[in-house]
């Protein structure tokens, strides 16, 4: 069974850990494209956006990118 792709990608970027993932969610919402997106399609690309975006909701006060 093959993992889904935005999952997938959700975890990579999580990987890089809180501040860089800060700033990959304020590139993806200035339209900028990370290199992990490129395999998917615009829609998968927003689900990975509103994925990474409620999880770093958690972490609003304790890791930014002005930290």
């Amino acid at each position: 069974m093959r993992p889904n792709p935005v999952d997938h990608v959700v975890e990579i970027l999580c990987l890089k850990g809180c501040k860089a993932l800060w700033a990959d969610i304020d590139s993806m919402e200035k339209g900028q494209m990370l290199p992990e997106l490129q395999s998917l399609d615009t829609q998968q690309q927003q689900q990975v956006l509103k994925e990474i975006k409620s999880i770093m909701a958690v972490y609003k006060g304790s890791c930014s990118l002005d930290q």
